[in-house]
């Protein structure tokens, strides 16, 4: 399908590159056209063309952590610190859970994710050859990420779905992870390291979320967990971790020097109270930072706007500075890093990159006046400003209204299921 997006305030996300008239054409999954309409090719004929009325295209948003399967869990296990609610509340919970549970829950988390402009995911959870079924019924860009531990599954489990899951299919990728440090006994660690080494993957994994968690590694292991990673190879060639909110500036050098990016959860981080990650001391690092909601029983929304105003006034408060983490830079985060961390094209709205675009509505009170939309977009935006979320060049939300999805089956579904979890 060919579209034509016109009448539309451009924000390309591209360094340097101001905001501009223009237009956007998509021609199947890929973007054609990106630029002023009186340089924009005639003679072309679109299956469908939209007057965005002056209101801004930009590249979507990327929540580069979540756990969408916990839906289940919203509001069911608030105001409890890290351990007290993973060990007693969910994962009890998630122990009963089966692989269709976890096909409808990740079908109710991608109705919420597009109403927040949100277009690719990088989802950790139990069942990932069920959750891509669902993303890709639903259209939703998925790295699958492996959530290994102590409890299950096995190498072999892991090795199998990295082959057969990065082929399935093209909206769908799978990332080598472990669920964490203290979930994991050392065998499993130096065995994860060998099969890093075999397939020369990045890492994917929850680390330095708690001071606790940090300090029971020091017990241990006598080092951080990101210098054990770094000494077991597990960091050999890249990765992420998620939150990195406890780290040292050991840490740090070892994260630059081994490209890991960080994947800031700033909402779910307060909640828990977890602390504040050291955004500003990554940015002034070299290390690149994307954000994520985590899941929806520790955040409860998969709100990138959210994400983006918590991730700018903490980091303000942290740092007792209102200069600090301006943003512009956390717009960066949320859109050009996010892709980064996924490794897809769709980091700027370019030609020949993916057509996973987002439309912000400015006809509304919050984004009144038009004087700094990206400032606007961070700072006052939020769920109701998203018109239209595009992903892989089908519009899959428009106006207020899921374009091709069965709400209330998959709320009818998903509550049965919640009933037998609770």
């Amino acid at each position: 399908m060919k579209i034509r997006l016109f009448n539309a305030r451009i924000l390309t996300m591209a360094e340097g590159e101001d905001i501009f008239f223009g237009e956007v054409h998509t021609d199947e999954n890929l973007i054609s056209y990106v630029g002023p309409s009186d340089e924009a090719p005639k003679g072309i004929t679109f299956d469908k063309e939209i007057d965005c009325e002056g209101n801004v295209l930009m590249p979507g948003l990327k929540d580069c952590h979540t756990h969408s399967g916990m839906t289940a869990f919203r509001s069911l296990a608030d105001d409890l610190n890290l351990q007290d609610w993973l060990n007693d509340e969910i994962f009890p919970r998630e122990a009963k859970m089966s692989g269709e549970d976890c096909y409808w829950l990740t079908k109710l988390a991608i109705l919420e994710y597009l109403t927040s402009g949100i277009t690719a995911i990088e989802d950790m959870y139990l069942t990932p050859e069920t959750i891509s079924d669902a993303c890709i019924e639903m259209g939703m860009r998925c790295e699958l990420v492996s959530g290994l531990n102590k409890f299950g599954p096995t190498l072999d489990v892991l090795e199998e779905r990295y082959n057969k899951l990065n082929a399935k299919h093209p909206l769908i990728g799978f990332k080598m992870g472990l669920h964490a440090e203290y979930t994991c006994d050392r065998e499993l660690l130096e065995n994860t390291a060998a099969l890093i080494k075999k397939y020369e993957a990045p890492m994917y994994v929850h680390m330095s979320e708690t001071k606790t968690e940090v300090e029971e590694c020091k017990e241990r292991y006598g080092m951080s967990p990101v210098a054990l990673f770094d000494e077991l190879g597990l960091f050999d060639y890249g990765g992420v971790i998620y939150h990195g909110v406890w780290v040292s500036e050991e840490d740090m050098d070892i994260l630059y020097r081994r490209n890991i990016m960080v994947v800031s959860n700033p909402a779910s981080n307060a909640k828990l109270a977890s602390g504040i990650a050291p955004l500003t001391d990554y940015l002034d690092k070299g290390i690149t930072v994307a954000l994520g909601t985590d899941g929806p029983s520790s955040n409860n929304a998969l709100d990138m706007f959210r994400e983006m105003y918590l991730a700018s006034v903490l980091g303000k408060i942290r740092e007792m500075d209102p200069v600090a983490v301006p943003a512009t830079e956390v717009l960066k985060m949320a859109t050009v890093n996010g892709s980064m961390t996924l490794g897809h094209n769709s980091d700027i709205l370019g030609e020949d990159k993916l057509a996973d675009i987002i439309m912000i509505d400015l006809h509304k009170p919050n984004m009144q006046p038009v004087l700094n939309i990206p400032n606007n977009i961070v700072y006052s935006g939020d769920k109701t400003n998203v018109k239209m979320t595009m992903i892989d060049g089908r519009i899959l939300y428009y106006d207020g209204r899921f374009t091709d999805a069965d709400e209330d089956e998959i709320y009818r579904r998903s509550e049965e299921i919640m009933e037998k979890l609770r």
